[in-house]
């Protein structure tokens, strides 16, 4: 049956169900430029305004599968992978790939760069010097069977349709739609060909999904779709109202992540990063104590091979930023509210982050958080320091995070770190 993009367009708009062939006919059409911008802008937003059920998002996500390359990097122990929907001070990868590869199993993580207020796995490792976030699929096989752990950028041919799809999803204010979420992370995850992914799902102020109804709907969807092309998948929702850890940036996060696998470290950091490589071991059927492996210092071994293994120097000294202010506590009081998104965007405003994926950022710049929520503090004590190479964009920084504080305000309990957990 021959399909046209108005077909399916007016299809999805009157809030019918897309068949297969109309699925699979589209994306392959829109990946081929058969299908134009406009017309896809205007299927997303249809899809935004009237959803895809499980069976659709499942086949969406296939096609976009389609598009491109399906990995093979099946080596001699489990393959398990693990994906964030991004958040601030989210450096949990560093530390979970090397503990759960020093665990036995294989970490195939294929990851990205941050994007506004999130940050981003390859900008962070990249301060390290002399580290490449760029290698060929044999250099990613070898690396898994030697060290057990990678940590890459995705090559180039996984998912092409999501490529294009997600650009125009950024321009069109469709990014939003929860199918379009889910399939555009699964489809990349799924074509990196690991047996098992375990998805942390954040919720509040500085994640993508401010609600826990968005955020587990979304989980939800995601392991549904894990589930329909055969993998083990578990979704741990957490919470990102509050940064984690203290260091937001890029070579700050990766000094904090060293920290926690000699054995120290901020606490939520340590209890997320043991949290998730839980699930991880569960899924690859390896029983083993994650928290004894970090503790006994064997994950830094682990992650000390990795970075060298990409021509890094895991004792190099890190980059630091040029220039360094502190923001104080206007009064005595308690600190009652540290915003995660604002504490972000002052990151970003200094250089840490991009607007457009092609600004290149500072790899000293962020922010220290000194204090968190339900501290006692004294006028004048300091609160955050900030990092940058250009001393202009303090001042931006500096209002953005002053907003995001709250002294003496009304004491709420926090919710546990990790919120609940979802399985296929």
């Amino acid at each position: 049956m021959s399909h046209t993009a108005v077909d399916v367009i007016r299809a999805k708009r009157d809030g019918l169900r897309l068949t297969d062939g109309q699925v699979d006919w589209v994306v392959d059409a829109y990946t081929r430029g058969e299908v134009a911008d406009e017309q896809m802008s205007a299927l997303a937003m249809a899809i935004f305004l009237n959803g895809m059920d499980a069976a659709e998002t499942a086949r969406w996500t296939r096609a976009m599968i389609a598009s491109g390359d399906v990995l093979d990097l099946r080596v001699d122990r489990p393959t398990v992978d693990k994906h964030s929907t991004g958040g601030v001070g989210d450096k949990i990868t560093l530390p979970l790939a090397p503990l759960v590869a020093a665990c036995g199993a294989a970490v195939p993580q294929l990851s990205g760069r941050g994007l506004g207020h999130t940050g981003g796995t390859l900008d962070k490792l990249e301060s390290i010097p002399g580290w490449r976030a760029q290698l060929s699929l044999d250099e990613i096989t070898a690396q898994l069977g030697s060290v057990g752990a990678v940590v890459c950028a995705a090559t180039t041919g996984l998912a092409p349709a999501d490529r294009k799809l997600y650009a125009l999803r950024d321009v069109t204010g469709t990014v939003e739609a929860i199918p379009l979420i889910a399939s555009s992370i699964m489809s990349k995850k799924i074509a990196e060909g690991a047996d098992a992914l375990v998805l942390d799902v954040k919720v509040g102020s500085g994640a993508f999904m401010k609600t826990e109804e968005r955020a587990r709907a979304l989980a939800r969807a995601l392991v549904d779709i894990g589930v329909d092309h055969g993998r083990k998948v578990t979704a741990l929702l957490t919470d990102m109202s509050v940064p984690l850890g203290a260091a937001v940036g890029n070579a700050i996060e990766v000094a904090e992540s060293v920290d926690v696998l000699r054995g120290g470290g901020p606490e939520d950091v340590v209890e997320l990063t043991v949290a998730l490589a839980r699930e991880m071991l569960a899924l690859a059927g390896i029983d083993v104590d994650p928290a004894r492996v970090l503790a006994s210092g064997e994950a830094y071994e682990t992650w000390a091979r990795m970075i060298r293994a990409q021509g890094g120097d895991p004792e190099a000294e890190l980059p630091v930023a040029k220039h360094t202010r502190v923001l104080e506590a206007a009064e005595d009081g308690v600190l009652t509210g540290l915003d995660a998104y604002a504490v972000g965007v002052a990151a970003w405003r200094l250089g840490a982050g991009r607007a457009r994926k092609e600004d290149p950022v500072q790899a000293g710049a962020g922010v220290r958080c000194l204090v968190k929520p339900g501290a006692s503090v004294t006028a004048g004590q300091p609160i955050a320091e900030l990092h940058t190479d250009t001393p202009e964009a303090f001042d931006a920084a500096f209002e953005t995070l002053r907003a995001g504080v709250e002294l003496n305000g009304e004491v709420t309990e926090r919710s546990a770190l990790v919120i609940d957990t979802i399985r296929g």
